[in-house]
């Protein structure tokens, strides 16, 4: 399935010719898919485009990948390779995340819980709060056994630069450490960072079952499609919890 953004709206109602728009929306309809952006606004100045992450994705095309050939770097994370039991840490118990950080680009940023809307598609931090992150609360936690998302704004025609404006810097090895309610600790370290476009988004990667504790981290990127008001990729971290 691909993403779309269900309500492209312009920030403060304003009029004109919108520059930006930000946000993510999860549309889940059979499984959820991707996350898109919502809001713009009427800026006479370019603002920054989000860095990207090196790693680009393409579609999957059934008719040129080998039905028995190899998953390649575009198809799956490098986390996907199995752990090593002697290193690997336990899992840890549920428990609500309070705040993410991530040193290699500045973020320290709280986390609030997110559900569905009734149009099944995932709450999102309200614009006028960017700086927030958004853990989806019907998957795993941050520590548990499985893949933990946390989504969050590029950018925000209010505020400029939002929570993961700079997520596409992210390089393999760099740490991410989410704090939970229970005064415990997860901590991830990023396999791989990648560009994935809309419309190829890589459902089962992010959301999927998997048997150790993961983190998946939302935003998007790429280009800015002017006439729908949304970014054409998302950008996701993938990342592997560490002792």
């Amino acid at each position: 399935m691909s993403s779309s953004d269900r309500t492209a709206t312009r920030a403060g109602g304003r009029h004109g010719r919108p520059w930006r728009a930000a946000g993510a929306t999860v549309i889940v309809l059979l499984a959820l898919v991707g996350v898109g952006l919502i809001g713009a606004s009427f800026q006479t100045v370019p603002p920054p485009r989000p860095p990207q992450p090196q790693a680009q994705a393409g579609s999957a095309d059934p008719a040129t990948t080998p039905a028995d050939g190899p998953v390649t770097a575009d198809q799956a994370p490098a986390d996907d390779a199995a752990p090593n039991p002697d290193t690997a840490p336990a899992a840890l118990s549920r428990s609500t995340p309070t705040t993410i950080s991530i040193p290699a680009i500045g973020v320290h940023a709280e986390i609030m819980s997110l559900g569905l809307n009734t149009d099944g598609s995932i709450e999102m931090p309200p614009l006028a709060q960017a700086m927030k992150a958004g853990w989806y609360s019907l998957g795993a936690s941050p520590g548990e056994t499985g893949n933990a998302v946390i989504v969050g704004h590029v950018d925000s025609a209010k505020l400029g630069p939002a929570v993961f404006f700079n997520l596409g810097t992210l390089k393999p090895g760099d740490t991410i450490s989410v704090a939970r309610d229970d005064s415990s600790t997860a901590t991830f370290t990023v396999n791989e960072v990648k560009s994935y476009p809309k419309t190829d988004f890589p459902t089962d990667l992010v959301y999927g079952s998997s048997d150790k504790p993961g983190l998946r981290v939302v935003t998007c990127g790429g280009d800015f499609d002017e006439s729908s008001n949304s970014y054409l990729n998302n950008v996701i971290a993938f990342a592997t919890m560490t002792p």
